[in-house]
């Protein structure tokens, strides 16, 4: 048996962490550049607050019902997900990480020593008096149907924050009644071909022959297929290995000079670069893409990309960094003004340092280590301790907006949380 503990609403359940009057009462939490709503609360919810939904278009709303608006704080929802995920940890030996909020615990053999529903029902408990953060549990013989089960923990007090799918009968109704659209792995393609073969249910797709859902889908979909039959066959670390890696975002003020988009590019490569380090793969490939502001219609429009192939795979951020502001030079247009940027590393290969006989950098060794020292240097005192000059300082114009961010209270000495008695 397999668990999925996932945190419920996590970036709003943090901020009513170091909010306590906030218990509740609405609450959202925007994303970069204080854009959209990507996380609120039921309270929120039934307000006609949606997920996803732009800022502006539900301002009069929050005023008009004193919504609590916090800008998003990764810095400190990743904090605060080490410690849930440290006592996770300590329950089962055997876990697998697979966002900022979820974890995968294997169950395997504790049947024998204790009641495995009862012992993820404990760890709930704990969690929420060692961090206030709540969390539902879904167990089951598959990831796929864990993920059921959590939603049906998230849904119905009645499980007390666990759900257990472990027989066939119990399979069939929870496949009846849940939703085919939340179905992990079926995505808006899937879905829509799905629907348009006859599928209105998760429980209709699983009763179908393995030979019809192989005629018809690719293997994502037929690996669906078997794990809603309750056959495992996802590999989580395949799924999270990734084929492509991008950092993106609009910028707190349009920008202009070829020197400003070099810094946001440069910016945004050094966070692709960690990433393809922490997963120890390297890239063949550096993508740069600008546009202005689609939504100002008063100015001139533009977008433009451009693509460098690496003679070698690599993970060194000073070569890829340098292959992305090369690019720069060749899609900057004078008088544009800029309002979003990114970089997409692509042909990602395992490993992180690789050789050809006639390399032309010849200590890659030295410089891969010198940007994993960077990364720990990083993770240890805080995002950008340690950067390339070219990235700029912390006022450049093209940084996020974040009229209502959170201090650091977790990894910040100078925000800790401070209380009056």
């Amino acid at each position: 048996m397999i668990a999925l503990a996932d945190c419920n609403t996590f970036f709003a359940s943090v901020e009513k962490v170091f909010h306590p009057g906030l218990h509740g009462k609405p609450v959202c939490v925007l994303s970069s550049n204080d854009g959209n709503i990507v996380a609120l609360t039921s309270e929120a919810k039934a307000l006609g607050i949606k997920r996803g939904a732009p800022f502006f278009q539900v301002k009069d709303i929050i005023e008009k019902n004193r919504v609590a608006v916090f800008s998003g704080n990764i810095m400190l929802y990743a904090a605060m997900s080490k410690r849930v995920q440290s006592i996770m940890k300590k329950t089962v030996s055997r876990t697998e990480t697979y966002s900022i909020d979820e974890q995968f615990l294997y169950l395997d053999g504790y049947e024998r020593f204790c009641d495995p529903e009862q012992l993820m029902r404990d760890m709930v408990v704990k969690i929420r008096l060692w961090t206030d953060i709540p969390v539902s549990v879904g167990i089951a013989r598959t990831k796929t149907l864990a993920k059921v089960a959590s939603k049906f923990a998230k849904q119905y007090k009645g499980y007390r924050s666990v759900c257990t799918i472990d027989t066939e009968e119990k399979r069939r109704k929870a496949l009846s009644m849940f939703d085919l659209a939340d179905v992990w792995g079926i995505g808006r393609k899937t879905y829509e071909k799905l629907t348009a073969l006859g599928v209105k249910t998760p429980l209709e797709f699983a009763d179908k022959p393995g030979d019809w859902v192989d005629r018809h889908f690719h293997k994502p979909g037929y690996q669906t297929w078997l794990e809603l039959n309750g056959i495992p066959c996802i590999d989580t670390e395949e799924i999270l290995q990734r084929q492509s890696i991008s950092t993106s975002r609009s910028f707190g003020e349009m920008i202009s000079t070829k020197e400003q988009l070099k810094a946001s590019v440069a910016h945004f490569a050094a966070s692709c670069c960690n990433t393809l380090r922490s997963q120890d793969s390297s890239a063949g490939s550096v993508t740069v893409f600008a546009c202005s502001n689609r939504f100002r219609e008063d100015l001139e429009q533009y977008a433009n990309m451009a693509t460098a192939y690496l003679d070698v795979p690599s993970s060194d951020t000073l070569e890829i960094t340098a292959a992305a502001l090369s690019l720069v030079d060749g899609i900057y247009r004078q008088g544009i003004q800029f309002k979003k940027s990114g970089v997409i590393l692509g042909r990602i290969v395992p490993g992180s340092v690789h050789h050809i006989l006639f390399d032309s950098i010849g200590n890659r060794e030295e410089r891969v280590e010198l940007s994993r020292t960077m990364d720990l240097l990083n993770h240890r005192f805080g995002i950008k301790t340690v950067g390339l000059a070219v990235e700029g300082g912390k006022s450049e114009a093209w940084k996020v907006r974040r009229d209502h961010a959170t201090p650091n209270y977790l990894t910040d000495i100078d925000q800790l949380l401070t209380i009056r008695i």
